[in-house]
This record gives structure tokens, C-alpha cells and sequence, in this order.
């Protein structure tokens, strides 16, 4: 297992190449980039113009845009954001500072990549974490219930709820929620701004824990509901196949009780279909799902920070977040193969070549 967990966060290196190169590639090729942003800024182009030139032409003094202003300024607007060196030259400059874990800074926020990304990092691991915790309570022993007492009244009222449930999208639930019980009817109980209260601070540590909690009570619950739906039918179906398994039946006969038999020999061999489903989970989660929820909430967390420096073409911030979204993927992909030994220490990765 060593020589394999070792195999693996070596390949994370030109994974994390590979993405880095592809993207490189495609955001050089985008068109309205900072350099043509600034340029419009300053002649008060609208910001639906911008985009209508790219990099190059800004290099070859024929963009539509910088019509009027000073070739030095334009020169030095280029050498602000890096763009006066050549397409191989950043593509090395990058690729070193990675190497060295510095994302550089940020074009618009004033701040290095990596001091931004600490400060939105608490609000995207609170909903990740958080969310993913309280599908796993919620769908587990619900998918277990419903294998148990399939074709029951209380599986098919719950399918009911579940198949709503994952008719319903997480943003949709969160909007909802908000027009509920954040002042859009009579009711004001949560919330609606923030990861905390302005006065956080001053409050004591129950306090703190409490405001903390309220806070996120509503963005947590809108990511549960919009997810728990394919968690429970997974973990159901793989405990019915078990059920039907022989050895299930050889331990009946030996006169084992359900519960013994249940969570003694089904239990292990079902959960590893749900153990799969962990990495995935976790990465929808943190990178898909938490985007409209920040946004609704007014989370001001990785997600939207990435989202927003997509749209003003911020290339540090947008390629240092990418850079940790796909090292948590891969690292977290990795921590589901160890949970597989975890849940069956029969299955033995270490015979395998990656």
C-alpha cells in the first residue's frame, strides 16, 4: 500500500502539468485579456467591446481599441501584466514559479494568489465539508432503511420525496429557502449575508460556534437536499444485491440475527460501492455545486473568487485556483482508494502498477 499511495502522488506531478498546459493554452487564445481591459478602461470602452480583441493584436499595434493612446503606454501596460515577454517565455516563467508553489499575484485585488486563496479557503471547505458530513449521516442509514423494507409503504413514500428532491437543484432549494425563512415571508430566522456576524468577535466561544452554525444552516442545508437523492437509491440498490448474495443466506442458516448479518457481512461488501462514490461526491461538492450557493448567500468563498476571475480575465488567480482544485481532486480520489482498505482490508492495491 505504501509503494502504491507513493506511485500515486508522483503521477499527481504531470497530471497537474498536463492541466496546467491545456488551460495555459486556452486562456492565451481567449479574447479580452487584461491588457485589453485596461486599454478599455481608460478610454471608457464598454465592457462588452473588450473582448472583441485578443493578445495578439494588442502585440501587432493594430487593436481597434488602443487607437489613440501612447505606444509607451500601451508598452507598459504589457510589461504590468507580463504580456511583453513571448508565449514560450511566461509559459516557463509560470511553470517555475508553480514549482515553487508561488501563484503570483493577483491583476485586480492587489493581493498575492495565495493570501486570497487562505482568505476564501474557510468558506469553501465550511460547505464542502460540512454538506458532504451531512449527506453521508442522511443518505446511509435512509438507502440501509429502504433495502431493508423494500416495497414498503415508508421506501415508497421516501422515493417520493427523494425523486423531488433530486428533481430540485441545489440553487433552486437555496432560493427557496432564502424567500422563506430569510425575510421574504414572515418568517426571519437565518441569515442571509456571510459566513459569520459583523460582531463575531465579540462573542464568546459558544457564541462564536453557534453564530457559525446559523450561518451556515440554510447554504448547508440547500447543498443536502440537492444531493442526497443518488447517495441513497446507490447505497439501497448495493445493499439489495448483497441481501440476494449466498453467503447471506448460508448466515441465516446458521441462525445469525438480521442485525448480526446485516452490518456484520452485508454492510462491508455494499459500502464499498459507497466509498467509491466519496471522491466524486466531495469534488461536485466543493467545485460545481458551491458556485450558486456563494453567490445566493453571499459567500465569498473559492468558487466565486474563481468564477469572477475568469470573467475579468485575473490569469494568476484563475490558474493558482485551478491549480488547487485539481490537487484536491487528485488527492482526494486517492484518500478513496485508502478508504477502500479501510472498509476491506482484503483489497490489496499494492499489486497493482497504477
Amino acid at each position: 500500500m505504501p509503494g502504491y499511495i507513493l506511485r500515486r502522488l508522483l503521477l499527481i506531478i504531470p497530471t497537474l502539468l498536463c492541466i496546467l498546459l491545456v488551460n495555459f493554452f486556452i486562456v492565451q487564445a481567449a479574447p479580452g485579456g487584461p491588457v485589453e481591459q485596461t486599454i478599455a478602461r481608460l478610454q471608457g470602452v464598454s465592457g462588452g467591446s473588450v473582448g472583441s480583441t485578443s493578445v495578439e493584436s494588442v502585440h501587432s499595434g493594430q487593436s481597434r481599441a488602443s487607437r489613440g493612446l501612447d505606444p509607451k503606454l500601451i508598452e507598459e501596460i504589457e510589461r504590468q501584466y507580463g504580456f511583453d515577454k513571448p508565449l514560450h517565455e511566461r509559459l516557463w516563467l509560470m511553470l517555475g514559479h508553480y514549482a515553487r508553489l508561488d501563484f503570483g499575484n493577483s491583476f485586480f485585488r492587489g493581493a498575492s494568489v495565495t493570501e486570497l486563496i487562505m482568505q476564501k479557503l474557510p468558506v469553501s471547505l465550511s460547505l464542502g465539508l460540512w454538506a458532504t458530513l451531512l449527506t453521508y449521516l442522511v443518505s446511509i442509514p435512509l438507502g440501509i432503511r429502504k433495502a431493508v423494507r423494500h416495497g414498503s409503504h415508508f421506501d415508497v413514500w421516501s422515493s417520493t420525496l427523494i425523486i423531488i428532491g433530486y428533481a430540485l437543484p441545489a440553487f433552486l432549494v437555496a432560493m427557496l429557502l432564502v424567500v422563506l425563512f430569510c425575510g421574504g415571508t414572515a418568517l426571519h430566522w437565518f441569515p442571509v449575508r456571510g459566513l459569520v456576524s459583523e460582531n463575531f468577535a465579540e462573542l464568546s466561544l459558544t457564541g462564536k460556534i453557534a453564530d457559525y452554525f446559523w450561518h451556515l444552516a440554510l447554504p448547508v442545508t440547500s447543498l443536502v437536499i440537492g444531493g442526497f437523492a443518488a447517495l441513497t437509491l446507490l447505497t439501497k440498490n448495493a445493499f439489495l444485491n448483497e441481501v440476494t448474495r449466498q453467503y447471506v443466506t448460508t448466515a441465516r442458516a446458521k441462525g445469525m440475527s438480521e442485525r448480526r448479518v446485516l452490518y456484520g457481512h452485508v454492510f462491508r461488501n455494499a459500502m464499498l460501492l459507497v466509498v467509491a462514490g466519496i471522491p466524486q461526491a466531495l469534488i461536485t461538492v466543493f467545485f460545481s455545486g458551491a458556485l450558486l450557493i456563494e453567490v445566493i448567500f453571499s459567500l465569498d468563498g473559492l468558487g466565486r473568487m474563481s468564477y469572477e476571475a475568469a470573467v475579468a480575465r485575473d490569469y494568476p488567480v484563475v490558474f493558482g485556483t485551478l491549480f488547487i482544485f485539481t490537487l484536491f481532486g487528485l488527492l482526494i480520489k486517492l484518500a478513496g482508494d485508502i478508504c477502500y482498505t479501510l472498509v476491506d482490508p482484503r483489497i490489496d492495491f499494492s499489486a497493482r502498477t497504477v
